[in-house]
């Protein structure tokens, strides 16, 4: 009988101890994915961006290539409305491509490494690394970590939670939070191919412009209805509109909002012309950086924020506002019913 207790006793101690060894602590978690870092080659991912930063959510595909060490492609898509655009990294520079306009923008530019990507596995892992006091928990198939971000110019989203499969620590869902913890930005990870193989032209300019113009077609010039003007949601405290000013061009309509009161800024609309085929084989040079807004890239310089979205172009200029106030008034614009 003692005998018999002796060795229900020790198997019992044996599947805690077992039970104890199989579950992972955070810092081993996070070498782990530091490792995973260090040795993947790249990947290719799929899923759906949802943002909620407007009044309605606005929901688009995207796609990511990465090939160690710096050559990048992000697919943004709005199935619904037809729109897709591209940014591109690779030897000569970053890239940000809209085909139905037949348009492609060059910058000497850090990106990605200058900021958080929500969905860029090694930018997420940075973050985790970053983040003394991040928080971990284990589920039965996940791994979720609750980071602070880097977003360099924009404090409204300070934090994070990042979902990763137990199995390969592939993400599994991004939560980009404000300061009041909602989710603003969601990623969910449809698919994560680590260490996948690419073509030698997977990140040439033009053989990317090319196929995208294959799912979304260049925009006929002559074909687009005049576009309703949009104003923004959100200013900072003190500003108001002052004078709205329309002007007809050789594309369609120019409308020039000025802002005033204790900070001034304009913000400019206008129909986004369409390069013809020879101009476009040429990607037109632009000060700054790639500024993510979320439904777009735009170029963000000291005094101007810039950025195309469903055939209109926008320019957001002003020496008062700091660029986390113009990127504030640049994703209120979209999103929104027009006046």
């Amino acid at each position: 009988m003692k005998k018999s207790l002796v060795l229900f006793l020790v198997g019992l101690l044996t599947v805690v101890v077992l039970a104890a060894c199989g579950e992972k602590s955070q810092a081993d978690v996070v070498q782990s994915l530091e490792k995973k870092v260090e040795e993947m080659s790249g990947y290719k991912a799929k899923g759906k961006m949802t943002l909620q930063t407007g009044s309605e959510p606005q929901e688009y595909e995207i796609e990511i290539w990465h090939k160690d060490p710096s050559y990048y492609r992000v697919n943004l898509k709005n199935s619904q409305k037809d729109q897709s655009q591209m940014i591109l990294r690779n030897d000569e520079g970053v890239f940000v491509l809209t085909p139905a306009l037949n348009k492609s923008f060059r910058f000497q530019s850090e990106w990605p490494q200058n900021s958080s990507q929500a969905y860029l596995f090694e930018s997420l892992v940075s973050d985790i690394l970053k983040d003394t006091e991040a928080k971990f928990s284990a589920a039965e198939d996940n791994y979720v970590f609750e980071t602070k971000t880097n977003y360099q110019n924009n404090k409204m989203l300070p934090s994070q939670e990042i979902t990763f499969n137990k199995k390969d620590l592939a993400p599994k869902m991004v939560k980009v939070m404000d300061t009041d913890r909602n989710p603003l930005v969601v990623v969910e990870f449809a698919s994560f191919e680590f260490n996948a193989s690419f073509d030698d032209n997977s990140f040439d300019v033009e053989k990317n412009m090319s196929s995208a113009q294959i799912e979304v077609p260049t925009m006929a010039q002559g074909d687009r209805e005049p576009f309703a003007v949009k104003y923004p949601l959100e200013q900072p405290n003190g500003v108001k509109l002052l004078e709205e000013t329309e002007v007809e061009t050789e594309n369609g309509k120019r409308v020039i909002l000025s802002f005033g009161g204790e900070k001034s800024f304009t913000l400019i609309q206008e129909t986004a012309e369409i390069a013809t085929p020879a101009s476009a084989s040429a990607s037109t040079y632009v000060e700054g950086y790639p500024a993510d807004l979320g439904f777009t890239i735009g170029a963000m310089s000291e005094t101007s924020l810039t950025w195309t979205h469903e055939g209109v172009d926008y320019m957001l200029a002003s020496e008062d506002l700091s660029e986390e106030e113009m990127l504030m008034v640049a994703q209120s614009v979209q999103g929104q019913t027009a006046k």
